[in-house]
C-alpha cells in the first residue's frame, strides 16, 4: 500500500485530497498546527515552517510515497498599508513550509515517489492587494520547477496545481474581509472573486481529481509542471 502525507490536511482543498487518496486505497496521513478530525487517517500535530518538526513528522510517519505540500495561508491589504511582518507570514508558511517538505521527501523518497505542490492562479499571474502572497506562491513554483530537474534522474515527479479562487474557507474568510472594508453585500463579494470565464468557485474536489493524476499511471513522464484549475482563467 503507497503511503502519502498531505500537510494542511484539516481543512478545505488538504482535506479533499487527503480523502480522495484515502478512498483510493492510500494509508494517509494528515498533518496540521492543531489536532485533525481525520477518520480513516493518520493525524499529526506539525508547524510547516519548523524544520525540527518536519523531521520529526518523517521519521514517526514516513517514509512516503506521494508528498502533498497544501498548507498555506493568505492575507490581502493594499500594497502602500502591507507590513514587512504580512510579507514574513506569507513566505514563511506558502515557501518555507513547502521548502522544508519538500526537501525532507527529497531525502526519503523512492524512486517513482511523487511531490505536489498545491500552488495557486496567484503564482502564474498578478493581483491586486495580494503582493506577498502572490510573490510567495510564484516562488513555489519557481521551487517546484527547480526540484523536478534535480529528481527527475530518480523518478520522482514534482508538480504544481494551482487552482484559482475554491469554494473554501479560506475564501469565505477573505469575502468575509471585502463585505467589511467595502461594505459589499455578500454576493457582490463573491462576484468580485469569481472572475473566471466559467463564472463560478473553484470545486476543491476538481483539484483532488487533478492530484490523484499526478499521483496514478500514466503520468509517470509529468514532472516541472504548473497545472491551472481556474475555469479558464489566464
Amino acid at each position: 500500500m503507497r503511503r502519502a502525507l498531505v500537510t494542511g490536511g484539516g481543512s478545505g482543498a488538504g482535506a479533499v485530497i487527503a480523502r480522495a487518496l484515502a478512498d483510493g486505497g492510500v494509508a494517509v496521513t494528515v498533518c496540521g498546527r492543531r489536532p485533525i478530525d481525520a477518520p480513516g487517517m493518520t493525524s499529526a500535530i506539525c508547524d510547516v515552517t519548523d524544520e525540527a518538526q518536519i523531521a520529526a513528522l518523517f521519521a514517526d510517519h514516513g517514509p512516503f510515497d506521494i508528498v502533498i505540500a497544501n498548507a498555506g495561508a493568505s492575507e490581502s491589504a493594499p500594497f502602500v498599508r502591507t507590513d514587512k511582518a504580512a510579507l514574513d507570514r506569507m513566505l514563511a508558511v506558502n515557501v518555507t513550509g513547502t521548502f522544508l517538505t519538500f526537501r525532507e521527501a527529497a531525502r526519503t523518497m523512492g524512486e517513482g515517489g511523487r511531490m505536489i505542490a498545491i500552488a495557486s492562479t496567484a503564482g502564474l499571474k498578478g493581483y491586486a492587494y495580494v503582493a506577498p502572497y502572490a510573490a510567495a506562491k510564484h516562488a513555489v513554483v519557481g521551487m517546484v520547477k527547480s526540484v523536478a530537474l534535480e529528481l527527475a534522474g530518480r523518478g520522482i515527479t514534482v508538480n504544481a496545481v494551482c487552482p484559482g479562487f475554491m469554494e473554501t474557507e479560506m475564501t469565505a474568510a477573505s469575502i468575509a474581509r471585502i463585505m467589511e472594508k467595502t461594505g459589499r453585500t455578500e454576493a457582490e463579494a463573491r462576484a468580485a472573486l469569481t472572475t473566471n470565464p466559467m463564472g463560478k468557485l473553484v470545486d476543491p474536489d476538481d483539484v483532488a481529481q487533478a492530484v490523484l493524476w499526478l499521483c496514478g499511471p500514466g503520468s509517470g513522464m509529468v514532472t516541472g509542471q504548473t497545472i491551472a484549475i481556474s475555469g479558464g482563467e489566464t
